[in-house]
């Protein structure tokens, strides 16, 4: 296990990184997770990050890639529900990244 210090607060990780508690996540944390990955989050991935939380409050897990690509087809139009577009953003593991971003679980099916 290791943490992650944002503000005065220190976030439990898990030894891939992601939340332990879900209830930890905020916008700053997701900041600092992209910064511990080398990513700087723009309005693009805010939007898919938003999108990944509804998608979890929706149906209890984190989507993997296919799911996710065609919810965000569903939700945002086709020019952004394509893998191309969330591989840019999310270094070409749109589905495990963006649901770290997102402090969502790891998708049950992606190694």
């Amino acid at each position: 296990m290791s943490t992650l210090t944002v503000g005065t607060r220190e976030i439990a990780l898990d030894k891939e990184g992601y939340l332990l508690e879900l209830s930890d996540w905020s916008s700053d944390v997701a900041a600092a997770l992209a910064e511990r990955e080398a990513l700087e989050l723009t309005a693009e991935h805010w939007e898919v990050l938003e999108l990944l939380r509804q998608f979890y409050q929706e149906f209890q897990l984190s989507p993997a890639t296919r799911p996710l690509i065609k919810y965000t087809a569903l939700k945002l139009g086709p020019e952004k529900g394509n893998s191309l577009h969330l591989n840019r953003l999310f270094k070409g593991t749109p589905a495990k990244l963006a649901a770290k971003l997102a402090g969502l679980p790891k998708p049950t099916n992606c190694i």
